[in-house]
């Protein structure tokens, strides 16, 4: 069912893509069967732009029996096959680049220059580094443990992998779950956010297009409660990986231990900005505007706490506030832009809701409202700095998903790590220091699973990315995701070929 509204094709080059439904079942598109539709929203408008059958119960139990029929045959292949088949993959992605940039930019609210120089090429490298390291699955070299036998170590893939993925990166987090599961040799049936399918299913188009075989890459559109709960209790599925909030994740770890699966779980994150009273403040005050405002403040490694050491603090804020201020809020698609509105309306009174709040206990330094005139039909938010919050308030404790930057002094080196490490999550960190010993420090002690020194936000396809405490566990990207993905046998050969072994006797008989 497509309702396409006033949506320009120029905005929405790839209506085409979806006109036969929001599942992609054994290569092919089909409508939901829940009996229930969703729209697509372009939050830059408030319009919806496609409206979808959702996936019933009906509809997983389809795909994952897809999934299960295409495992034999594409574990069985070799990793030279599937290899190539990654590298049509990521040649077929580049072609379509610019179509994907505006399918993901309508879809979330991004700017286009972030999805034209960051989402989309970010996912053409990770589609050719899994190309790459689909070569690569190696077990421990072979060895006389024992001294009467050889042992060696086989990686194998596990089986059919249900995924569900969130609704801020839709193609970087579909291609993070689904590259390293089909590397490794699984087959895979991801459920997108309900927001946010677009992309989602175009990759899935354009892995059958490269000659990746059907129900390798299945795609289920429908709602958490239904589709995905359903999805993660699926007897036929072996592992799930989910990324999303925190409160979420433990549903799905309640539900997928129920049926003994392997747990992949990326969650929310509170990422501290630790500036050291040697830090170069111009990087750093750069640094912070950028890691707090990316993707309008919703990425869960985003900067949301920076912690500033006093003799530096007034200066950082100041310079701060005034850095936000120009930053260019405006239509996703307008060559100008800088900051587009966020996923939705709901999510845009959420954040507002804290900074609201925050003005009682604390100081709104700029920001803490959405624009008005051409911009307010859409789910905008201004750049937001908040200072002298109590370490213990919410705003400084909870995750809020959105462009607001909370700063907060510290006197001693101690101090500064304490506060960082002070909350439940660890999913990223930086620190700001010309003193390699202190930055040294803070890569030890800051309990986070990615640290970066002077900087905050990059990733690439060859480092892990994942979490501690209640940021999850396991990896995305990088070879270390693999571990996620396949299941280690020991292999055991006896090498004395006599039948009675000198250990039986403790089972019958004497030396």
């Amino acid at each position: 069912m497509h309702n396409p509204g006033s949506v320009t094709p120029e905005r929405f080059p790839a209506q085409e893509y979806f006109a036969d439904g929001a599942q992609f079942i054994a290569g092919r598109l089909t409508k939901g069967t829940s009996g229930q539709t969703h729209a697509v929203v372009d939050p830059a408008t408030g319009e919806d732009v496609y409206t979808y059958e959702l996936a019933g119960t009906d509809d997983v139990d389809a795909a994952v029996a897809a999934a299960r029929a295409a495992f034999p045959g594409w574990s069985g292949a070799t990793p030279g096959e599937r290899s190539d088949a990654l590298h049509r993959f990521a040649a077929v992605l580049a072609e379509r680049a610019d179509d994907f940039a505006r399918a993901e930019s309508l879809q979330c609210g991004k700017p286009l220059k972030l999805t034209r120089e960051f989402d989309i090429p970010g996912t053409i490298d990770n589609t050719a580094f899994f190309a790459g390291a689909a070569r690569h699955l190696q077990g421990q070299s072979a060895g006389e443990y024992s001294g009467d036998h050889t042992s060696y170590v086989r990686r194998e893939p596990i089986g059919v992998v249900g995924s569900i993925a969130p609704w801020n990166y839709p193609l970087q987090m579909a291609a993070w779950k689904i590259l390293p599961a089909i590397a490794a040799g699984n087959t895979i049936v991801l459920k997108p956010a309900e927001l946010t399918p677009l992309t989602s299913l175009m990759f899935a188009q354009a892995a059958t297009e490269a000659g990746i075989p059907d129900g390798v890459i299945n795609i289920i559109t429908g709602a958490g409660q239904v589709a995905g709960e359903h999805l993660v209790g699926h007897p036929d599925v072996v592992m799930t990986s989910f990324t999303g909030s925190t409160a979420v994740g433990k549903r799905v770890a309640e539900i997928a231990t129920a049926t003994v699966k392997r747990i992949h779980l990326e969650l929310g994150g509170k990422a501290p900005f630790v500036v050291f009273d040697d830090a170069d403040l111009e990087a750093a005050v750069n640094g912070a505007v950028a890691g707090s405002l990316i993707n309008t403040g919703q990425d869960c490694t985003a900067a949301t706490r920076a912690y500033v050491q006093r003799p530096l603090y007034e200066a950082f804020v100041e310079k701060t506030a005034a850095l936000m201020e120009s930053v260019r809020v405006g239509d996703p698609f307008a060559p100008g832009t800088d900051l587009g509105p966020l996923i939705s309306h709901v999510q845009r009174d959420r954040v507002a809701g804290f900074v609201d709040r925050a003005r009682g206990y604390a100081r709104v330094v700029t920001g803490g409202e959405a624009p008005q005139g051409d911009l307010k039909n859409g789910a905008y938010y201004r750049p937001t700095l908040v200072a002298d919050a109590a370490q213990d308030s919410e705003i400084v404790q909870s995750e809020l998903f959105g462009p607001v930057l909370v700063v907060l002094p510290f006197d001693t080196d101690d101090e500064g790590i304490a506060l960082a490490n002070d909350t439940p999550y660890g999913l990223a960190a930086s620190a700001w220091s010309r003193d390699v010993y202190r930055a040294n420090r803070a890569t030890r002690e800051i309990k986070a699973g990615c640290v970066w020194i002077n900087d905050h936000i990059p990733i690439i396809s060859e480092m892990p990315h994942g979490g501690y405490k209640a940021s999850g566990f396991g990896k995305d990207m990088s070879a270390y995701s693999f571990e996620e993905y396949t299941q280690i046998k020991h292999v055991m050969f006896d090498n004395t070929a006599v039948a009675r072994k000198d250990w039986h006797r403790t089972i019958f008989g004497d030396r």
